[in-house]
């Protein structure tokens, strides 16, 4: 396992403030060493520690620490969109497998930007099938779904996101098993804002043991992706 990861620094959430004040080329050009110094390379060591924590949650996932692998680009598709500023004002991390349709696969994720930072787990957009899938398995096995989900139901550092059918699909269910039978999407998030952590090697604690966290309901989102 790395140890190389030092935390993040002001510069890096300046970085971002800037930029969203200068978003145009000639600017990002001007200053392409202090992204490489104060977010690219900081993102590089990040991956590069949680690399070996991530592997043991999951052999099949991407774990090369570089743009297009793990890393987002900084450059925004802005075909169809109304805002048209070319850079993003947040960078991310993802570790998922390979796979052609990512937006519908489960993946583990850390996002910075100046105002704070946020990482979990789940999908980007859920296909149907796979919580068409998961519904089916919540009313085939509520006692083993409830086992797979006890220990998130004890923590408080994610929560459980997703939008949600405005009536419930089953009114025979319990509440508790409503709150995961009713998502359209899902996904387990914790939020928050700019603090002493992300200047530390701290962070990379708390992704690591996290990440280790959401493990079990990792597995079972594979288990029922369609």
């Amino acid at each position: 396992m790395g140890d190389s990861f030092s935390g993040f620094s002001p510069e890096s959430l300046a970085f971002f403030e800037s930029l969203a004040a200068n978003n145009n080329k000639v600017w990002l050009e001007e200053h392409r060493d202090d992204f490489e110094q104060y977010l690219m390379e900081p993102l590089k060591s990040l991956v590069s520690d949680l690399s070996g924590a991530m592997l043991t949650i999951d052999p099949e996932l991407v774990t090369i620490p570089a743009v297009d692998k793990t890393i987002s680009r900084i450059y925004r598709d802005t075909r169809f969109s109304r805002n048209k500023s070319p850079y993003k004002t947040c960078l991310w991390i993802t570790f998922k497998r390979r796979s052609p349709e990512w937006k519908s696969a489960p993946c583990f994720f850390f996002e910075i930007s100046a105002d704070g930072y946020r990482y979990g787990m789940g999908f980007y957009s859920a296909s149907r099938e796979t919580m068409d899938n998961l519904r089916r398995f919540i009313e085939a096995k509520p006692a083993e779904f409830k086992k797979i989900t006890a220990a998130f139901g004890r923590q408080n550092t994610f929560t459980l996101e997703g939008d949600r059918y405005k009536r419930p699909l089953n009114p025979a269910l319990p509440d508790d098993l409503q709150l995961w039978h009713s998502r359209k999407n899902i996904y387990f998030i914790c939020q928050r804002p700019v603090d002493g952590r992300i200047f530390t090697r701290g962070i990379c604690d708390d992704l690591r043991e996290g990440f280790g966290l959401l493990k079990p309901l990792y597995e079972l989102l594979w288990r029922v992706r369609g």
